[in-house]
């Protein structure tokens, strides 16, 4: 049976078949372009100060990822992930974090919008809104979270319903805290935080692979992220494959996805700014 440590279960192959062992989780770090002061290709000429790179890099206001959006390999759009700022939630310091994603062919067209309010130290989040836009399909969500009181709301007009976990994660949050663990080729770590009951996070590290984008080449460590009985980019019907750079600043470089009537869709990494 798997050991369980910090609510994570991982199970992991060695030599004599599959061996399980605890999680200890040392520092905390941003997603995507988080750390992009250390967004050095490994073929790029970009100067980046490497003494100025912390372990693991921390999620900062300011920092902005652009990306191509490519369906079935054309390019049909954009992409970003940013850290907005600081905002309060409920009394509450957050950072504001935004996943979108714009583009498509003909009737083939998406216009998501993911946005998340993030405990900056703990890495939980206090607000999620999920703005998806398939073809003719509109799907609207603004989710309220209360992990002191263990609960959530959609809306805050709406009755309260049981939080999943006292340390919730979302569709964006949970990529923050997928960059604390080690990432070891064959892991398959699972999260028991999403904020709705019932719905684990699940990361398949399958194998590392040097990639090419707009940005540059990269050696990268690839995962498969599948939140469990859920929809979206990271449902268990999307397949997505999430591309972090090989080193401590595990800055998300492609992104892979199957959105239903509408194919396959990838990010590329096209440009970006490090916090001011």
């Amino acid at each position: 049976m798997p050991t369980q440590s910090a609510g994570i279960r991982v199970t992991r192959p060695s030599r004599q078949g599959t061996s399980l062992a605890a999680l200890s989780f040392l520092m905390l770090s941003g997603v995507g372009m988080a750390g992009a002061q250390s967004l050095v290709p490994r073929e790029s000429t970009v100067p980046v100060p490497v003494e100025s790179v912390p372990a693991y890099g921390r999620m900062r206001a300011g920092e902005r990822a652009r990306y191509e959006l490519r369906l079935g390999g054309r390019e049909v759009g954009t992409g970003s992930l940013e850290v907005v700022g600081e905002e309060q939630v409920n009394g509450h310091r957050t950072l504001h974090a935004v996943l979108k994603v714009t583009g498509g062919v003909l009737f083939a067209k998406v216009d998501e919008r993911f946005e998340s309010w993030i405990d900056p130290t703990r890495l939980f989040s206090r607000r999620f809104v999920k703005d998806q836009k398939e073809l003719a399909i509109r799907r609207y969500r603004d989710y309220h979270m209360s992990p002191e009181a263990n609960t959530f709301r959609e809306r805050n007009d709406a009755a309260p319903s049981a939080l999943g976990s006292r340390e919730p994660l979302d569709d964006v949050s949970f990529l923050f805290y997928a960059r604390t663990l080690p990432l070891r080729v064959g892991d398959i770590d699972t999260i028991p935080r999403y904020f709705k009951p019932g719905h684990d996070v699940i990361l398949h590290v399958v194998r590392k692979e040097r990639v090419t984008v707009p940005a540059g080449t990269f050696e990268t460590i690839v995962v498969k992220p599948t939140i469990t009985n859920a929809g979206g980019l990271f449902g268990q019907g999307g397949q997505a494959e999430v591309y972090f750079t090989d080193d401590a600043a595990r800055t998300l470089v492609q992104l892979r996805t199957k959105v239903p009537l509408v194919g396959s869709l990838s990010l590329h990494l096209k440009d970006y700014r490090s916090a001011p």
